[in-house]
């Protein structure tokens, strides 16, 4: 009977007992469970910063790709400027030595064919015919004299530029203030800029590249100008739209000032009765200035003159009806003379011509521009603006 009892009471403990065990084994594979998917997070975590990693390493790499190509880019431009260059004085150097070789005798009595020379100067007269064509020969006054100064205006640094239109017969006057800006100052006339509080009253016109220097000019609505941070490249801007039109790479310039007591320009351009010109200098030409027409339409070279003018101790120079005019000084400042001028149709005697003094004015020119509208220079000189009426002749 004990052992009965015992038996009734043994079954439900062992029962009890295993059910719980049971239970331990379920939960230890529920932890187990919950174990695993922890790690797989933390493997998902992981492989989500890894991926993030990725992209910033990407992203930097994308930003070193397109600043190379960048680079890439103005070394492009440089690279093709220098062939445009090279090309151009490979092509003077070939008819130099044409000519030379046509023309000189050597030691060793070789006989000069005269249909070769004829040819030569046959080729040198048409030359000159089409140059003169081009250019108008009518053109016949050259520079005299600086008959008077009016300074407008002290207002700007001390280099920059201010100008009219000849092209235009608006009477709108145009403020670059700076060697380096991209913001131009339009006025409605010459009496809205000589006001005292003339600039509430200026139009502001911002270009989409700063300019270089000072030798930008306005032409027939177009804004010429060096582009900053670029070689040789020219841009050509409509005022009144606010957009690029054309550009062109000025072979052989930009290296070196176009005169030496104004560093800031590389390029001058300047406007005469003949249209738009370019001055620069060059080192194969020893700092000698060159001097370069531009059809400013098509933005195209139409010919280029290696001038007799050094850029030495030069502040600036104009072009008036053909001819260049070299204004120079010294680096402390003084009175400014020109005691260079070129003609490239030969129609000056430039031997003859004195030296031509600006009056009244001791210090030094940014910049000197001619308007073949009014025969007038405007000029800029150490935060001044001036201008200069010329006595002409007729040249000899």
């Amino acid at each position: 009977m004990v052992v009965l009892q015992l038996q009734f009471l043994l079954v439900p403990l062992l029962t009890s007992t295993m059910g719980a065990a049971q239970y331990m084994m379920q939960d230890a594979a529920l932890m187990n469970y919950i174990d695993r998917r922890f790690l797989s997070l933390e493997r998902l975590e992981k492989c989500n910063q890894d991926i993030l990693d990725y992209v910033e390493e990407f992203r930097d790499f994308s930003k070193m790709v397109l600043a190379r190509l960048a680079r890439l880019n103005s070394y492009k431009a440089e690279v093709k400027s220098e062939l445009e260059n090279l090309l151009t004085r490979i092509e003077r150097a070939q008819g130099d030595i044409d000519y030379f070789g046509s023309v000189t005798v050597s030691n060793t009595c070789i006989e000069v064919h005269e249909d070769l020379v004829k040819q030569q100067l046959f080729e040198e007269a048409e030359t000159k015919k089409k140059l003169k064509l081009m250019l108008n020969a009518s053109c016949d006054h050259m520079l005299s004299g600086i008959k008077s100064l009016k300074i407008l205006k002290k207002t700007g640094d001390k280099h920059g530029s201010w100008m009219k239109d000849p092209g235009k017969k608006h009477a709108k006057i145009y403020l670059f203030n700076g060697s380096v800006n991209n913001v131009i100052l339009e006025f409605a006339n010459i009496m809205t800029f000589v006001e005292s509080n003339h600039m509430l009253k200026a139009h502001k016109v911002t270009l989409p590249f700063p300019w270089q220097g000072t030798g930008h000019i306005i032409y027939q609505g177009f804004l010429f100008y060096h582009k900053y941070s670029s070689l040789n490249e020219i841009i050509k801007f409509n005022i009144q739209k606010r957009n690029i039109t054309d550009q062109m790479l000025l072979p052989g310039a930009g290296r070196i000032p176009a005169y030496q007591l104004s560093p800031p320009t590389k390029i001058d351009l300047a406007i005469d009765e003949q249209g738009l010109w370019a001055i620069h200098a060059e080192p194969e030409t020893e700092g000698n200035i060159v001097i370069t027409k531009i059809n400013h339409i098509t933005m195209t070279v139409e010919h280029t003159w290696d001038t007799s003018c050094n850029s030495k101790d030069a502040e600036a120079a104009f072009m008036i009806c053909n001819t260049l005019y070299v204004v120079y000084n010294f680096p402390s400042g003084g009175t400014s003379r020109i005691q260079c001028v070129y003609d490239v149709l030969d129609a000056v005697n430039t031997y003859e011509i004195p030296v031509l003094h600006f009056p009244k004015r001791q210090g030094s020119h940014s910049t000197i521009h001619y308007n073949p509208k009014e025969k007038q220079l405007f000029a800029w000189g150490d935060g001044s603006q001036i201008i200069y009426k010329l006595h002409t002749k007729q040249k000899v």
